[in-house]
Order: structure tokens, then C-alpha cells, then sequence
């Protein structure tokens, strides 16, 4: 099948955006523009009338707006948390704008020397921009059920300007001292931003919820769901070892595969592809209790025992990719009939609060943490204080017994 005929018009609008993106407008001549679209010069002034024609084109007519309106939509439906969604979109865009350092210097630094309604047509791209954002924003607050002190507009409009003015510095000054690295950046903004935003610490929704309260489980209910998975099968028995000896969620289990697993005699790690991507430990031992070696355990045993060659790393009864909702469901049969100290039958998240608990009171300090989970900071404050709880009752009960 042949390629699409391509205009001469937006031959020439591909060119500028490829020169300007790359040598900044100022240092793009109208022959480079020409030559690259592979037209004549004249072609170029009789569409345009000058280069200042051709960039008004550029920003009016760039299908890069419609296509975050597209993104968005798609993220909104996918993310699992508010700030999730926040720091996804705040290091998407600067990942975006980090590759046109050139053409965000000439549209900053040379604006003022722009035609009125080059100037227009930015702005209105940019508040078209904001709009998308704004409802992405209201697609996932709604859903969160999270309460702000100011429109969806307005937020959206704060936290562009926050991202434009972070890539105005960074694309402009050397060796100034305002963040260390991109990353802080990103998450000193999105704590603050969630705090000023909602006047809440938390990041969470609202009291409705029986997961936000952040209860770990003892240590003998977390042997006992291990036990039942073991007598359930090698599959089941595998899945229940990863939610609590690396504190993944189902979002971040279901897009695991073979090779993501990274193991010898001294580790066994696991590579996080999406989202907040990084290395998991799978531990050894877990509450207290050691569940085999780094080189063989319940996961490995399940790897060792298939017979397929899929590449997922969990499958479902029917041997297919499993999915969150059936990890759900096997969490619910395998915990039928337990109760918490609470009285409540036990969730799914609280395996990774469990671990993530039983990690900090272990001595690993919240800098570390916060690397090995993607969480920020705030989010880890309530972690670390259940964690500094069972340490303090574990040593008033050394205490009593040496009395």
C-alpha cells in the first residue's frame, strides 16, 4: 500500500516544526525550511508570505494539542490515583518539552518580536491545551471522589504554568540550585500542589473508604493467606508471595513478564516497566518467616513448573494473561472467611502496606522508600509512623520482660 500524498502546505509546516524543534526559529532560514520539504523558496513565500507566516501556521495548524487531548483521555481512564495521574501528566509534558529545548528558547525569548497574531494563535493553543488538562483533571478527581478549593480550570491552569516556568529555567540558566534533578522537582510539585489544592496531607479520597486507613496485617494472618495459596496451587501460591515480599500492586503484577525477573544465588529482583519504573526486591523473608532462597521459591517454582511459552509472568485459569480483576478474585477466595484484628475480611491492598510497614521498621529510611515504591514523601509520613508504632509497643514489651 503507498504512503498518503502529502500536500505541499503541510510538507512545508512538517519542515518548519522539525528545524524549529531542533535549531530553534530564529537560526532557521526559509532555504533550510524549502530544502527540507524539497520545494522552492518561492513555493514557501506564495503559501506564507515569510517565516512568521509559516510558524502562525505551525502553532495554529500542530496536531500536537489534539493528540494530548487524545492521551489524556486514554491516561484518565487508566490511572489509579489522583496523584498518580498528577505526576504522570506533569512528567509527560516535561519529557515532551525536553525534547524541543531550541524551539521552547525562540518561543519564549523571541516572542516579543512576533506579529499579533502569531502571539494569538499561541494563546489560543495553549488554553486549548489547558482545557484538556482541565478535564482530565475533573475525570479523575470525580472518580476519586476528591474535593478542591478551586476549579478544575484554574488547577489545570496553575499547573501549567508551574511545568512552563520549570523548562523557561531550565532551558535558560546553568548550574543554578532551585532543584536538584527533574524528579525532585516533580515531586515537591505535586505534594504541593495535592496539599494546597485539597487542604489535605493524606492524598487520598475520603473516609468511605476501608483501604485508605492504612492497616497492616499481623504477621499470623499473613503466614495463614500464604498457607491456603500454597494448598491452592503453585500459581496462586506465587501470586500471594509477590504481594507480600515485594509489595506490588495488581496494576503493576499484571504487566509483568518472564523476563522482568532479574535473579542469582545474592538477589531476586523485579523490573517495573510502567508507570513509576524502577527495581523490587522479592524478599526472602517475609513477617518473620523465610520462604525460600533467592533462586528458589514460590516464584521460581512457578515459572519452573509451566510448560508454555507465553510471556507474561502470571496467567489466568484459561492460560492467558492474568488480569486485576482476577487477582481480586483469588485474593477474595483465598481470604473467605479471615478477619483482621478489625473484624473486616482482609483486602488486597493491605499486602502492600503490609510490606511496605514491615520494610521501614526493618531501618529503611523514607529517601529509600520512596525510590523503591514511586511513592512520594507525604504519601510514606503515614507508613513511617504505623512502622515507629510497632517498634515502640515492640520495645515496651522488651522492657516489661526484663522487669
Amino acid at each position: 500500500m503507498s504512503d498518503p500524498i502529502v500536500s505541499t502546505r503541510q510538507r512545508l509546516i512538517n519542515a518548519a516544526l522539525d528545524l524549529f524543534a531542533v535549531q530553534g526559529v530564529t537560526e532557521t532560514t526559509t532555504r533550510q525550511i524549502a530544502e527540507l520539504a524539497k520545494v522552492n523558496e518561492v513555493t514557501l513565500f506564495r503559501h506564507f508570505g515569510n517565516k512568521n507566516g509559516l510558524l502562525l501556521a505551525v502553532i495554529s495548524e500542530s496536531p500536537v494539542f489534539k493528540e494530548l487531548g487524545e492521551s489524556l483521555k486514554l491516561q484518565a481512564n487508566q490511572t489509579i490515583s489522583v496523584y498518580q495521574a498528577l505526576k504522570d501528566y506533569c512528567k509527560d509534558r516535561l519529557q515532551a518539552l525536553e525534547k524541543f529545548p531550541d524551539l521552547v528558547r525562540s518561543l519564549v525569548g523571541e516572542a516579543g518580536n512576533y506579529p499579533i497574531e502569531n502571539r494569538q494563535a499561541l494563546g489560543r493553543s495553549l488554553t486549548e491545551a489547558n482545557h484538556y488538562v482541565a478535564e482530565y483533571l475533573t475525570t479523575v478527581m470525580e472518580r476519586e471522589q476528591l474535593h478542591t478549593h478551586m476549579s478544575a480550570q484554574k488547577l489545570a491552569t496553575m499547573l501549567n504554568i508551574m511545568l512552563l516556568g520549570y523548562a523557561v529555567i531550565e532551558f535558560t540558566s546553568e548550574f543554578h540550585e532551585l532543584w536538584h534533578d527533574r524528579d525532585e522537582f516533580l515531586e515537591n510539585l505535586v505534594a504541593l500542589f495535592l496539599h494546597k489544592a485539597t487542604n489535605s496531607t493524606n492524598l487520598v479520597k475520603t473516609e468511605s473508604s476501608p483501604t485508605e486507613k492504612m492497616i497492616d496485617l499481623p504477621a499470623n494472618l499473613v503466614h495463614l493467606i500464604l498457607q491456603r495459596a500454597k494448598k491452592s496451587g503453585l500459581r496462586d501460591y506465587a501470586l500471594i508471595y509477590v504481594l507480600f515480599g515485594s509489595g506490588l500492586s495488581p496494576a503493576e503484577i499484571v504487566n509483568l513478564e518472564r523476563s522482568h525477573q532479574v535473579q542469582d544465588p545474592n538477589q531476586h529482583l523485579l523490573q517495573i516497566t510502567q508507570g513509576s519504573i524502577r527495581q523490587v526486591p522479592v524478599n526472602q523473608w517475609i513477617m518473620g518467616k523465610r520462604y525460600g532462597s533467592y533462586t528458589r521459591n514460590p516464584l521460581t517454582q512457578w515459572i519452573k513448573s509451566r510448560k508454555d511459552d507465553r510471556l507474561a509472568l502470571f496467567l489466568n485459569n484459561h492460560g492467558m494473561r492474568i488480569s486485576e480483576t482476577e487477582i481480586q478474585e483469588y485474593w477474595q477466595v483465598l481470604t473467605e472467611g479471615l478477619l483482621t484484628p478489625e473484624g473486616q475480611q482482609p483486602v488486597i491492598e493491605q499486602a502492600q502496606q503490609t510490606w511496605c510497614v514491615e520494610m521501614l521498621t526493618k531501618g529503611m529510611n523514607l529517601e529509600d522508600m520512596s525510590i523503591i515504591t514511586g511513592w512520594n514523601l507525604t504519601k510514606l509520613q503515614l507508613y513511617a509512623r504505623r512502622a515507629r508504632e510497632k517498634l515502640a509497643l515492640e520495645q515496651a514489651i522488651r522492657l516489661d520482660q526484663k522487669a
